[in-house]
């Protein structure tokens, strides 16, 4: 299994992020939208550094059980209730960021939404990862 990032250069370089992920091979894990919560599926912060770290921290624990690594994910959509919070706490988020994936960026979308099924949730993350 191979990831081959593809950014042209027509669209500028991209930055914390691929504009496309070209994959040979593999099995495709398919990541349901994963929120901050613990065990007890409980939000462990109200802060959204917090959130974003605990969602990501729960997305890559199934990558792992799958038996993958953080570098065969192909993307992830990032769902958030306040763009404004994310981009004012964007620093934060990329530290969190590469302290769980390094330097792979993936194919990403961040969208926001209007509200998320837990109310206490802020943030959601899915992907798709190629084992």
């Amino acid at each position: 299994m191979s990831l081959k990032i593809i950014n042209p250069e027509s669209l500028g370089a991209p930055h914390g992020y691929a504009n496309g992920v070209l994959t040979e091979g593999g099995r495709l894990l398919f990541i349901a939208g994963q929120i901050a919560w613990d065990q007890q599926q409980q939000i462990v912060s109200a802060d959204i550094v917090e959130q974003f770290d605990r969602a990501l921290a729960n997305l890559l624990t199934v990558v792992t059980e799958a038996g993958g690594k953080p570098d065969q994910i192909a993307r992830l959509v990032i769902y958030v209730i306040d763009r404004s919070e994310y981009r004012e706490r964007m620093k934060e988020i990329g530290e969190r960021y590469r302290a769980r994936m390094g330097k792979h960026f993936p194919a990403m979308v961040l969208v926001e939404v209007a509200g998320l099924l837990e109310d206490s949730a802020k943030i959601e993350i899915e992907g798709i990862a190629v084992l």
